[in-house]
């Protein structure tokens, strides 16, 4: 696709970048800049060969900013963040009923056929980005940085100030929410 092509599709990706630059950095001028960093990015040299959605890419290099940012906080003296409303977000309790007394489903995951042709439907990522504007803001920000920007365990605990084992829980709850959400409202 032509630089010129790209540029003008850009916009119509700007909404999508910045709320998830929002969701990971929780500042707003911060979050402007690394959208703006990554547009940029994707102006200058673009290295786009088509193999992927134009989103895909940008979302791509929006990845590598959000994570340049967080490391770049990280560095710098910071106030205590306020997650003491993790555990209220989503109570373990909620998922009690997906499960028997011995600890299976009691009613197993359902049959996504080829889930890998499924990450590429339109019409399935329009309703993961549906489920994922459901979790609340903390269990969603926890999903992203470790699912999304791929962020290890101790990178994640260090800039939310929470244990591993509340990290663990949390991307359960998150996991949990998520496939309630898909079951009820996608259908492969």
């Amino acid at each position: 696709m032509p630089a010129a092509d790209i540029a003008s599709e850009l916009q119509a990706h700007r909404g999508y970048l910045l709320r998830v630059a929002r969701l990971q950095l929780r500042d707003e001028a911060l979050a402007e800049d690394v959208v703006q960093e990554t547009m940029l990015a994707a102006l200058s040299g673009s290295g786009f060969s088509g193999k992927s959605s134009l989103k895909t890419w940008l979302t791509g290099i929006l990845k590598h900013k959000i994570v340049d940012a967080i490391r770049r906080k990280q560095r710098e003296p910071v106030a205590a963040a306020d997650f003491g409303d993790l555990d209220a977000e989503l109570d373990i309790e909620d998922f009690d009923a997906l499960f028997k007394r011995s600890g299976g489903w009691d009613a197993p995951p359902a049959d996504w056929g080829n889930p890998e042709k499924a990450l590429h439907s339109r019409q399935f990522l329009a309703i993961l980005d549906l489920c994922l504007d459901k979790l609340p803001p903390n269990t969603a920000r926890v999903f992203m940085m470790r699912e999304v920007l791929e962020l290890e365990t101790d990178e994640i605990c260090k800039e939310l100030a929470i244990t591993a084992n509340n990290l663990w829980v949390i991307l359960y709850r998150a996991r949990m929410a998520l496939r309630q959400c898909l079951e009820q409202n996608w259908s492969p």
